[in-house]
């Protein structure tokens, strides 16, 4: 026998791939949690496909899952896969465009019959002639029959022994990056703690994977990648949306209030509801309401009655808040919406990521009706503007729209659990002086009114959709309106106080200036980076913040001879930037195919930019 072939890298990228009802997305998800148990910095690209459950075996039911892990900073799920772990032909099909050159390709084969290649629509017995993927190393494993050898001692039906293949893969993949099984077999034994007989199958086939590769070391290479060398702290491998969750959970503490969420289940909004339906331990009241008019109606009325209140959604539920965020808008309560962006319009591609919602939430309800507007830009710092949306909210008496997506929701990277007190302090406005109270009397500086809550002895107001004069008063006053409708704009703009300059990463001046929001920072920044290392005079403005904008924007776009806007639509932010920044002539990178930028494909539009 040979002996191993032991490949170190500095990083790697895995996509493990199979049928929707495979596992992939569980195997991607611990071998992704094992890895930064290890110390390595990761980042995942979940990828569901849209339907509940396509037909099997077809390219359309493939479920990915995309984990990049290394030695230092990972800013990307990365563009390609190094290794592809396909359990059937149709992930082949769907994923060989996003192998990379001279990649491996992990395959069960005793599913790569007749019948499969016919489903996944082959037209010979060679699929990975036909999808050009000659040159790549390819390592048959027998994946299905290990996985009934493995159990058929233990009386399983055919369905339940197949439920088990995953972890014979997952197995596999350990052993080739030296990933210990520890906090795999920790996991099951806690989640399938009242089933003992599905812990105890789990495990053994994923031993049996291990064991495989320890055995097959002559056709099976083993890669080593070092730990990163990160700050020290508490880490937690966290995805974007429970990030989300356990933001607005910091911020109710710190603001001693109850946290109260009124929402209905849309992908991928959902797991935020889920991850605070949970936490009834610390007071959290969630409402899964029977509509998404009813979540934001019910989140309003907890408003109203002095709770941190949130609403959480995606695109087609955000349109339907509409109406009800105008009235919160009026009302001049303290509201946080998150809608997590996915693609469109109507049902669209509801498990695929874009950012084609910024229109509709700057200027998508009647009247003139301002809100804050914030973006999140990775998954673990959707902790951070979660809690920077609550603190607006309830120190500026505003809805704060917080725009995360798909991307940033379902993917996960290592965060440093923070202690509360490094987090600042949350002052909401609550009325004193019931002396003095008018109910729609503003702070000068902020224009901000103060927050009455019922059953507060001598504060009492009227309050709802109607315009109202200074004393709370229904009002029909053109000049009233006037003034208020300027000043509840005017409040918007005048966050801008609590917001942090927009900061360069780069040169501060200079050829290229790429500009970019939310959930495209990775893989902006990755690309500046690349450049910069191969002489390029290329930098990196991106935002968070969208209304109002930071302060010195255009003293910062003003320093460079390009600008470029890259995002996931067909140029939202760029047509915003013209109207609030005009007088700069931006470019623009678009893509709206459900995918994140690649890097690659970024440096290629970067550098025509800088040829022309």
């Amino acid at each position: 026998m040979k002996d191993a072939k032991v490949i170190e890298l500095e990083e790697v990228a895995i996509r493990f791939s199979g049928d929707s009802g495979d596992g992939m997305q569980l195997t991607g998800t611990l071998f992704s949690d094992a890895s930064a148990l290890y110390g390595n910095d990761i980042s995942t690209f979940p990828d569901y496909p849209s339907e509940i459950r396509a037909p099997q075996g077809t390219v359309g039911g493939v479920s990915g899952f995309q984990v990049q892990f290394g030695r230092r900073q990972i800013n990307t799920p990365g563009d390609y896969a190094h290794v592809l772990v396909a359990m059937n032909p149709a992930a082949v099909k769907a994923n060989a465009k996003f192998m990379n050159p001279g990649g491996t390709i992990i395959f069960d084969v005793d599913s790569f019959n007749e019948k499969n290649l016919a489903k996944a629509n082959f037209k010979t017995d060679d699929p990975f002639g036909e999808c050009h993927l000659d040159d790549y190393e390819k390592i048959p494993v027998p994946i299905t029959s290990l996985t009934r050898e493995s159990l058929k001692d233990y009386g399983l039906d055919n369905k339940s022994v197949l439920r088990s293949k995953n972890m014979f893969a997952l197995g596999l993949v350990c052993w080739m990056f030296g990933r210990p099984l520890d906090y795999i077999e920790n996991y099951l034994r806690k989640k399938f703690a009242k089933k003992p007989l599905v812990v105890e199958t789990n495990l053994k086939v994923l031993h049996a994977g291990y064991n495989y590769g320890m055995n097959m070391q002559h056709m099976t290479p083993q890669y080593i990648v070092h730990p990163a060398a990160i700050e020290k702290g508490l880490y937690r491998n966290i995805n974007g949306n429970q990030a989300t969750a356990w933001g607005f959970l910091a911020a109710a503490e710190k603001a001693g209030l109850e946290l109260f969420l009124g929402s209905y289940p849309i992908t991928p909004a959902t797991d935020i509801l889920s991850a605070l339906s949970e936490r009834k331990d610390l007071g959290v009241k969630t409402f899964q309401a029977e509509d998404e008019i009813a979540g934001i109606c019910t989140a309003i009325g907890a408003a109203f009655a002095g709770d941190l209140a949130i609403t959480t959604t995606s695109g087609p539920g955000f349109a339907l808040k509409s109406e009800a965020l105008g009235l919160s808008v009026m009302a001049e309560l303290p509201l946080v919406v998150v809608n997590v962006q996915r693609g469109g319009p109507s049902t669209g591609l509801p498990t695929k990521t874009e950012q084609s919602d910024l229109m509709q939430t700057l200027y998508g309800r009647n009247g003139e009706s301002p809100v804050v507007v914030i973006a999140a830009s990775t998954p673990s710092d959707c902790f951070y503007y979660a809690f920077l949306s609550a603190k607006i909210a309830l120190e500026r008496m505003v809805p704060v729209v917080l725009l995360t997506d798909g991307f940033l929701g379902n993917g996960s990277e290592p965060w440093r659990v923070p202690g509360m007190d490094e987090l600042p302090e949350i002052t909401p406005r609550i009325a004193k002086n019931k002396d003095s109270f008018k109910a729609y009397a503003r702070d000068p500086k902020t224009l901000s009114r103060e927050w009455a809550i019922p059953g507060m002895a001598g504060f009492q107001h009227r309050i709802g959709g109607l315009e109202k004069n200074v004393e709370g008063s229904v009002s029909h006053d053109p000049e009233n309106h006037q003034i208020n409708t300027e000043y509840r704009a005017d409040k918007v703009e005048k966050v801008v106080d609590m917001l942090p300059q927009l900061e360069v990463c780069g040169d501060t001046s200079g050829d290229l200036l790429v500009v970019s929001w939310g959930g495209t920072y990775g893989h902006t920044l990755s690309a500046v980076r690349e450049m910069h290392h191969e002489g390029k005079n290329v930098s990196l403005a991106h935002f968070n913040f969208i209304k109002p904008l930071p302060k010195n924007t255009k003293e910062v776009f003003s320093q460079f001879k390009k600008i470029v806007v890259c995002e996931l639509n067909m140029g939202q932010f760029a047509g915003y930037l013209r109207d609030k920044v005009p007088g700069f002539t931006y470019h623009q990178v678009n893509k709206v195919k459900g995918l994140p930028f690649t890097v690659l494909e970024l440096k290629e539009n970067f550098n025509k930019l800088l040829e022309d």
